[in-house]
């Protein structure tokens, strides 16, 4: 069961890692001069194959192998249920990322920059709270 436990772990720090990169992509092409530039046609801009063919599917990943974890090893107490509001907490800065880029395709810009900004920073505190509670876990 431990390459379980590390595909997960793999999986989680992947995922992490596109919710600080996504937000900063984000902010960057919200920036006037980018947005006068547009996104060429007919190449699939990088946030949508970023967001849609790497961090979704690696956030799914590390959710279900999460729960398939807690389902054979039956840890149970505040820990967990303060570990899956981090988690939930992490869902929702993936679903802002999500609405960000919408704004960016639509030709919306305004407001992205700072959505970027809080997106990243609520990803953030998410994760430092995930890696305490972690280190905090009760051992098995």
């Amino acid at each position: 069961m431990p390459w379980f436990k590390f595909l997960h772990i793999i999986a989680l720090v992947s995922w992490c890692g596109l919710l600080l990169y996504l937000p900063a992509l984000l902010g960057q092409l919200a920036r006037p001069e980018r947005v006068a530039e547009g996104i060429s046609p007919g190449a699939p801009p990088l946030p949508r194959l970023l967001f849609n063919g790497l961090a979704s599917p690696v956030a799914l990943l590390a959710i279900a192998s999460g729960t398939l974890l807690f389902l054979l090893h039956g840890v149970v107490g505040t820990w967990l249920v303060l570990k899956l509001l981090a988690v939930s907490v992490m869902v929702l800065a993936h679903g802002l990322c999500g609405w960000l880029l919408l704004r960016l395709e639509q030709g919306r810009p305004r407001g992205v920059a700072a959505g970027s900004l809080l997106a990243a920073g609520v990803a953030g505190v998410a994760m430092l709270a995930v890696v305490g509670l972690v280190l905090a876990k009760p051992a098995l």
